[in-house]
């Protein structure tokens, strides 16, 4: 697989492709989250391609080493059209099932994108997968009702200006040589626009909306001290999917990269025996 994909606009994704040792399990679509990039989840594709699984990664239109501004969205759909994208060349490059893998943002583009699914009439960008991995997913952008109004009037007056998004390096992690590491990764920004921010405000309402109607297995994990994104939105989405499809585990003391805490052989080991199940 190359190391970079063309968007529907021309943008170049950065992907990273790390193939398991012969033929593999299948393959697992890796979605980062807000501000940052692929490259930071090294540690869980090798956990992934010990497993047995292929491991695709990508950097998100304007994050990482991917092209475009900053934060910023063009279109409500492109970054689920990329995904798609992402998903049809996994689908070219190796046989078997195919599994998405979303923290944060990244969980909120693939609940959405599994949302889709469950229309009868989706658009064209989607494309069927066998099941789901969230993580800590941003399907409640905890918005007061100012803010929600703030938004509304930035959104017609400046939808592309990029601003601060707001979430403290501390938030991320209770391990202190994580949240350095953050600080200091040149890749890692903190832009944002109105047009993400409506992207996310809406992905998540539609995910939940559509909870009740999920058709695909699904593993929810998610971080019950989170400040960066509210968990009453994976709880909520939990309460509604059908039970014996969405697997649910909160983890209340951790913060919101669970797979960046000092318990993230834990986290590791819930997903590793969910894939294992599949």
């Amino acid at each position: 697989m190359l190391n970079t994909l063309e968007t529907a606009d021309g943008l170049k994704l950065h992907v990273h492709h790390s193939p398991a040792a012969g033929e593999g399990r299948g393959t697992v679509v890796l979605v980062h989250g807000l501000g940052e990039h692929c490259g930071r989840y090294a540690h869980v594709v090798q956990a992934l391609n010990g497993w047995g699984w292929h491991a695709v990664a990508y950097d998100h239109r304007g994050h990482g080493r991917s092209e475009g501004p900053r934060g910023a969205l063009n279109d409500p759909d492109a970054l689920l059209d990329d995904l798609s994208r992402v998903v049809s060349a996994a689908r070219s490059a190796h046989s078997g099932p195919i599994v998405l893998f979303g923290h944060s943002m990244g969980g909120l583009v693939v609940a959405r994108y599994g949302a889709e699914g469950t229309l009868d009439d989706p658009e064209r960008w989607f494309h069927a997968v066998d099941a789901m991995v969230l993580s800590s997913p941003a399907l409640d952008a905890d918005l007061t009702i100012g803010q929600r109004f703030q938004l509304r009037l930035m959104r017609w007056l400046v939808p592309n200006l990029a601003v601060g998004n707001g979430l403290k390096p501390e938030w991320v992690s209770r391990d202190p040589k994580v949240v350095a590491a953050y600080v200091a990764d040149p890749l890692v920004h903190d832009r944002i626009t109105p047009k993400l921010v409506s992207f996310i405000l809406n992905g998540g309402e539609f995910a939940r909306t559509q909870a009740s109607a999920w058709n695909l297995p699904t593993l929810l994990v998610y971080a019950g001290a989170d400040r960066c994104v509210a968990p009453r939105g994976s709880r909520a989405f939990a309460s509604s999917a059908p039970s014996h499809l969405v697997t649910s585990q909160e983890f209340p003391a951790l913060y919101h990269e669970i797979f960046n805490e000092p318990e993230q052989q834990q986290v590791l080991q819930v997903m590793g025996d969910w894939l294992a199940s599949r």
